[in-house]
């Protein structure tokens, strides 16, 4: 298991299950040397996090949804100013987004699978009113008639899908291009690394493999946007993808990132510092310290 993680998810991300606190108390069992916690669009367990840091390195992070082409992507920025009131804006940008799209999510997905949904259930649950599809799919799931249900029956104990159930729920019925997606409009993804630039960070694409196929000729003109690095190696690449990646990252001297992408109980499978690196912690920080002087000294390596 690496030390190394610059991709973990607390409970201030709406799919997140742990606190920052424990997160971080959790890696100094662990004896992780360097993190990142960067949730989902928001800065507020920052703080948190770094007042418990000790004998753990801590990046300030963030993982921006944003656009390019018409597809989405996420972008991780570190070693920002996480005080600028850009980001509280972004947040509730997006929360209000969410909110207003809880009722017809639900709607979607029932006419998409047949499956009857107990509305005010999955309301009452989502604290904030933002209804994911983690949130459905952990109440679906745990119907007492949801076997009867071939649709779900992947998704139960023992189906193929059961490894990352809530997850792959998502995939399956609300992502992208899916039947109960309902667009939110985020920040373009130059817009979103110009925004980490001028809060003093720099800028990685997270997992592309999870959004672009191997070969894909819109990744090169990503990477003119502002980005920095890539998110290399990650738990949803396998060797040949992050191999794949990490040719495309030394090809244009980017930054080279790890990140388990850690969420707690939605992904049950997913580790922190579980990102499959086939290089050593020594060679990532090597990695990373080749392009350090680029970067200003934000890492601190």
């Amino acid at each position: 298991m690496s030390q190394i993680d610059l991709h973990i998810h607390s409970n201030y991300s709406d799919d997140g299950e742990l606190s920052p606190k424990t997160i971080v108390d959790q890696c100094k069992r662990q004896n992780m040397q360097l993190i990142a916690i960067t949730d989902h669009n928001s800065v507020r367990g920052i703080e948190e996090a770094l007042d418990t840091a000790e004998h753990v390195r801590i990046l300030s992070g963030i993982e921006l949804d944003c656009t390019y082409q018409g597809r989405n992507f996420h972008l991780l920025g570190y070693g920002f100013d996480h005080t600028r009131k850009e980001f509280v804006r972004i947040e509730q940008d997006i929360i209000r987004q969410e909110r207003n799209a809880a009722e017809l999510k639900i709607h979607l997905f029932q006419k998409a699978a047949a499956v009857p949904v107990d509305e005010r259930k999955i309301m009452a649950a989502a604290g904030n009113g933002v209804v994911t599809g983690e949130l459905i799919a952990q109440i679906v799931l745990a119907g007492e008639d949801a076997a009867q249900y071939e649709i779900l029956r992947p998704y139960l104990p023992g189906g193929e899908k059961s490894d990352m159930p809530h997850v792959r729920f998502y995939w399956d019925f609300f992502a992208e291009g899916k039947a109960a997606y309902v667009p939110i409009h985020y920040l373009t993804l130059p817009d979103a690394a110009e925004l980490i630039h001028q809060a003093g960070g720099i800028t990685v694409l997270a997992h592309p493999g999870q959004n672009l196929s191997r070969g894909d000729k819109l990744l090169s003109r990503l990477l003119t946007e502002k980005v920095d690095g890539i998110e290399v190696f990650s738990s949803y690449h396998d060797e040949k993808t992050a191999a794949y990646y990490l040719e495309a990252a030394e090809a244009h001297r980017m930054l080279v990132t790890c990140g388990s992408d850690f969420h707690g109980a939605h992904k049950p499978h997913i580790r922190i510092g579980a990102h499959q690196a086939f290089l050593t912690d020594q060679q990532l920080m090597e990695a990373m310290k080749r392009q350090n002087s680029r970067l200003d000294g934000i890492l601190p390596i």
